[in-house]
């Protein structure tokens, strides 16, 4: 029997997912597994029986992954499975970035009373509200994952020209982008030829503050930006400059805070890019699905600190977290062969500094190798899975 215990409300359909052998509450004091969505864990303890966590979404922020990686706890989360939903918003976002629409129907409340006056107060003052198409325009997508891909797939077909920039770039996500899309060399490249730009890359030391004083320089004046990725992409006090310059003619977020709320030319959405319910439940489903393969087989697929790692089971599996060192292989298997144990089939992967592990091996399984293995140097957790 597994433990899980949930951090927000999670879909019942993904909670299904799990079937009997499971027993999930929001109260459990130490769970084998975790699911939320944007519950931060950063203040929580990690529970000795803590194997993996799932988010039911993409983003991974709320949770201490260095912690996790550090105990070899795994962390999943859902490529994918809201891409729809935050694509959606975003064809939203890039149409009431042109067209005033959110101001004029501000303005349209005010004439409530005005009885037959209202028609031609709104004939006089509609000329206030007047915005460009975004036909034959270029949409500049910086990302080109699961949703970008989607975005630009979108945009292509309301008649924009897309350039989009990607240095990492799978090969199953240019499957997925249409043959119209310009791929472009650089960053830079977008920002110089685009009317509109839109994020869809991952917050982190490296990618905070991309949109600043120095990229914005290089972009066209009357610029609109798209932000439903993550709000530590763009430097606030640098956007309120270039947009009380014209230089942004509108800033759309889904990621508002105090200091855009007080800029004009700014619609703040209260994150609403994954708020469908056909999206929490693509979430949960995934996020359980991920969990439950992990606990019962030792697979890994979709985690953010681990390796994607799965190989089907025969016979007893050791799974093992560890340093992507040399020699771990061969100290494995020493031990393993020590204890008379053969091993029938063997997956190692990494994924930069961490590495995952996983056995399966023939007859009993004495109840000592997990402690024998946990003592090599590197080691961050051991699983026997019988």
């Amino acid at each position: 029997m597994f433990d899980i215990l949930t951090l927000n409300k999670i879909a019942k359909c993904g909670l299904e997912k799990f079937g009997d052998n499971y027993k999930i509450s929001d109260n459990c004091e130490n769970p084998d597994g975790i699911v939320l969505r944007s519950f931060s864990m950063h203040d929580m303890e990690l529970g000795s029986n803590l194997k993996g966590i799932a988010r039911a979404g993409a983003g991974t922020n709320n949770i201490p992954i260095d912690k996790c990686t550090e105990k070899g706890i795994v962390v999943f989360n859902t490529p994918g499975a809201n891409a729809n939903a935050v694509k959606e918003l975003v064809i939203l976002g890039l149409l009431i970035s042109s067209r005033k629409v959110v101001s004029g129907i501000d303005w349209a409340k005010t004439l409530a009373g005005s009885g037959a006056e209202v028609a031609k107060a709104v004939e006089k003052g509609k000329s206030a509200y007047v915005g460009p198409e975004i036909q034959g325009k270029t949409l500049g997508v910086i990302g080109l994952g699961a949703i970008g891909a989607m975005v630009a797939n979108a945009a292509d077909a309301l008649g924009m020209k897309v350039i989009g920039f990607d240095p990492f770039m799978t090969v199953d996500a240019a499957w997925r982008l249409s043959s119209a899309v310009v791929h472009a060399n650089s960053m830079d490249e977008v920002f110089e030829n685009s009317d509109y730009i839109t994020l869809h890359i991952p917050a982190n030391d490296a990618t905070n503050g991309t949109i600043n004083s120095e990229t914005l320089a290089k972009m066209k004046d009357g610029v609109r930006i798209l932000n439903f990725a993550r709000g530590s992409l763009v430097n606030d006090a640098h956007l309120a400059v270039a947009l009380e310059e014209g230089k942004v003619a509108c800033y759309v977020t889904d990621f508002p805070n105090d200091a855009v709320l007080s800029m004009d030319n700014v619609i703040a959405i209260p994150h609403l890019g994954a708020s469908t319910p056909e999206s929490e439940d693509n979430c949960a489903k995934m996020a359980a699905e991920e969990l439950r393969d992990f606990l019962e087989n030792g697979n890994i697929k979709n985690s953010v600190n681990y390796p994607d790692c799965e190989m089907p089971r025969c016979g007893a599996r050791i799974a093992i977290t560890h340093k992507n060192i040399p020699s771990m292989l061969s100290n494995f298997s020493k031990i393993v062969a020590d204890k008379g144990i053969n091993i029938v089939n063997m997956l190692n992967k990494s994924k930069k500094e961490n590495a995952y592990t996983i056995m399966d091996v023939e007859g009993d399984v004495p109840d000592n190798i997990a402690d024998a293995i946990s003592t090599i140097s590197g080691v961050n957790s051991v699983r026997v899975i019988h």
